[in-house]
């Protein structure tokens, strides 16, 4: 089937999570936690996946989905990977930045890419080899190469041991770069890298749903991803690091960081 097809459901589907989103604002949450007490899930995050589960299987029966509430149902040459609330602490405290984020993975490639930010009614789109739109409109990394001048961003991850490791890098980063932002949702800080709003982006302990949409969004749109040491991103590596290109080799030697061991499971 024709990518543009599988891109036109994905951004139905997107579209049906935002307006979830926006109508759970306001409105009493039910809230409860994960792995621990910054880790939460909340009743909008269940009733997206279950949208986007209904919508996308209902269309492609005999495809697999891989979603962050529910885990992975069936096994098939096409998936679909759904993070179906990324910032979800931000959105239980009306923090407006947050997003649904959808990619479509056939033969263990991302293809399709679709984010999409209800705050600001901001469709990302990409498709391998047709290039990255934000609202329909074509984007571009910069063309900054000088790590001096960067606006970087990065994430914390919810394990205390990889917070404290992130800690010590980003001390280790921010005299080095104009500045460093935390807004806490790595599929828009990958589009914001992808559309030139940043220059670069790093973050530990993500998991395929968190990156998916967004990796293929930045390298669409002339960008660089690799793992934090340079290395080929490979879908289910905990660590990643995405830029602009320019100033890449910049940046992984600012990081600092060691190889990682091979993960044993991916997810």
């Amino acid at each position: 089937m024709d990518l543009k097809n599988y891109l036109h459901s994905a951004i139905y589907a997107a579209k049906a999570a935002g307006h979830i989103h926006r109508s759970g604002l306001g409105r009493e949450r039910d809230i409860d936690t994960k792995t621990n007490h910054t880790d939460l899930v909340t009743d909008i995050d269940k009733e997206s996946e279950a949208a986007l589960r209904d919508i996308l299987i209902g269309r492609y029966p005999d495809h697999a989905f891989l979603g962050e509430e529910e885990g992975q149902e069936g096994e098939a040459s096409h998936r679909w990977i759904v993070d179906p609330l990324d910032g979800t602490l931000n959105y239980a405290h009306g923090f407006p930045f947050y997003c649904v984020s959808i990619a479509l993975e056939i033969d263990g490639e991302v293809r399709v890419g679709v984010v999409y930010d209800s705050v600001r009614d901001e469709l990302f789109t990409a498709t391998r080899g047709g290039g990255a739109y934000l609202n329909g409109a074509p984007i571009g990394v910069t063309t900054e190469s000088e790590l001096k001048r960067a606006m970087l961003a990065t994430g914390f991850a919810y394990a205390p041991d990889t917070i404290t490791d992130n800690l010590e890098v980003f001390a280790r980063v921010l005299p080095q770069c104009r500045s460093v932002r935390r807004p806490g949702a790595a599929a828009l800080d990958l589009c914001y890298v992808a559309c030139g709003r940043l220059d670069g982006f790093w973050e530990m302990g993500l998991s395929p749903w968190d990156v998916a949409a967004g990796w293929l969004m930045i390298q669409e749109a002339g960008g660089t991803v690799t793992n934090t040491v340079g290395g080929p991103y490979t879908l289910g590596d905990k660590t990643i690091t995405a830029s602009n290109g320019h100033l890449h080799g910049k940046l992984l030697a600012a990081l600092e960081l060691e190889p990682a061991p091979d993960p044993v499971n991916r997810v």
